[in-house]
């Protein structure tokens, strides 16, 4: 799948370089393909994860992303966290490694979820997305929500 996804890239990457509709059309043919694929492999729930699924000791072995504008991060953002707006992934990708599990996350789990299917897509399979993004995470407890629900008698729902 790698080397698929690595192919994918470089022919995206030479078609760019050409000019005209034809390959515009072959670029988004491909790109068409690919997404059609990523959805037919994809699991259920699409690599998202609950607040309370991720135990506060996980936090400090994950890149954490938080995919909102910098106002909003420098607002509050998740102890840990780089900052990286979710249309800007792509672009900063060279930053996100494929050997550590990554958290994508924003206000309420919209945002980053696209900056995630963009990441899966170009060959992250190591991305979750924080399910209900900030918003939930901090009603849920925040680092102590896995603790917090362990310790209430009802299950998360998912």
């Amino acid at each position: 799948m790698h080397l698929k996804n690595t192919a994918l890239f470089l022919v995206l990457a030479a078609s760019a370089l050409l000019a005209g509709t034809s390959a515009h059309a072959d670029n988004k043919a491909i790109a068409i393909d690919e997404m059609t694929a990523y959805l037919e492999f994809v699991e259920y729930g699409g690599g998202t994860i609950f607040p309370e699924q991720i135990p506060k000791e996980e936090y400090a072995k994950m890149l954490v992303i938080d995919a909102r504008e910098s106002a909003q991060f420098n607002a509050g953002h998740i102890p840990g966290a780089v900052n990286m707006e979710w249309r800007q992934v792509l672009a900063k990708s060279s930053q996100i490694p494929k050997n550590k599990p990554v958290l994508l996350y924003c206000n309420t789990g919209t945002l980053s979820a696209q900056a995630g299917f963009a990441l899966r897509v170009a060959g992250w399979d190591n991305v979750r997305i924080l399910q209900g993004g900030y918003a939930e995470w901090k009603a849920k407890g925040g680092l102590d929500a896995k603790a917090k629900a362990k310790a209430g008698s009802t299950p998360p729902k998912h």
